[in-house]
């Protein structure tokens, strides 16, 4: 990696984060409090944004991971969602939220929401971090949205560049 010498520009603070979880946690309480909710995990860039939601959901709530890919290490989607790592749980009997870190082409979180409504759930909804609507390159709207963001490439809370900076507890984009 040669970023050692890029400025970091903080994009959302680790409070403004902080703040919207809560605010997007009542807001799915009060949606599902009489359904039977499984949230579903985006591994791997969705998983601290989805231990902090789903703790401030005040609901009994089944959690599972589903692994993708579709950036591999690059900073540009490659165009083609794969599943990596899939779940195996009969959905009929539950309400689905998917949960990931950011949407911006939609291609992933379109092509997850046909794989799981295919299995015939209740409902399959979505709840993002991060909404980047500049850069769809299909029609989509998340159900929840954390933040809607500039076309930056972003890192951090669960956001990683190649392997790394996933543990960073706000969100920033490098600067030259």
């Amino acid at each position: 990696m040669s970023i050692e010498n890029k400025r970091r520009e903080v994009l959302l603070s680790r409070e403004a984060i902080e703040e919207r979880v809560v605010s997007l946690g009542k807001t799915i309480t009060e949606a599902y409090k009489d359904k039977n909710l499984l949230v579903i995990s985006l591994l791997k860039g969705s998983f601290i944004f989805t231990a902090d939601l789903v703790r401030k959901i005040d609901l009994p709530v089944r959690i599972e991971f589903m692994t993708t890919s579709s950036y591999g290490h690059d900073e540009h989607t490659t165009g083609t969602v794969k599943v990596v790592q899939d779940i195996n749980v009969d959905l009929t009997e539950f309400d689905v939220l998917i949960v990931d870190d950011i949407t911006d082409s939609a291609l992933t979180m379109t092509g997850v929401i046909e794989i799981l409504s295919k299995r015939n759930p209740k409902s399959v909804k979505a709840c993002v971090l991060l909404d980047k609507p500049s850069r769809r390159k299909v029609v989509y709207e998340p159900d929840y949205v954390g933040f809607e963001i500039p076309d930056k490439f972003i890192v951090g809370y669960g956001l990683n560049y190649g392997d790394y900076f996933r543990n960073i507890d706000h969100v920033f984009a490098f600067v030259d």
